[in-house]
């Protein structure tokens, strides 16, 4: 438990040294392949960190305080963190992104 409470610190300061270069790149212009990678990279983190809370919680996590869904703080993260890796396109979404405009790689054919 210890390790994954010091890998989410690790990664929340990896994000936060990710939006300071996006931040630069939009002061220079346009945002940069920063923000994509920072999208899969924070969406993966936060879902990452409502199970780490999960787990914490141990069994009584997975109960509701009151009917039908009084839900705590810590099971709505662990609900909604399942989202991030699909609204503003999902994860593969944003890797086909990075790979075709960042990295220059030729279209994935659509069939």
């Amino acid at each position: 438990m210890r390790d994954r409470i010091a890998r989410a610190w690790t990664g929340l300061e990896i994000i936060r040294f990710n939006a300071l270069r996006m931040l630069d790149g939009v002061a220079a212009g346009a945002p940069g392949p920063e923000a994509s990678i920072g999208k899969i990279y924070w969406a993966t983190w936060h879902r990452e960190l409502g199970e780490l809370a999960m787990d914490a919680r141990g069994a009584a996590g997975m109960l509701a305080a009151g009917e039908p869904y009084d839900l705590d703080d810590w099971q709505r993260l662990f609900l909604f963190s399942r989202s991030d890796t699909i609204y503003a396109g999902s994860n593969e979404i944003q890797r086909d992104i990075i790979a075709e405009r960042v990295l220059g790689l030729p279209k994935e054919s659509r069939q």
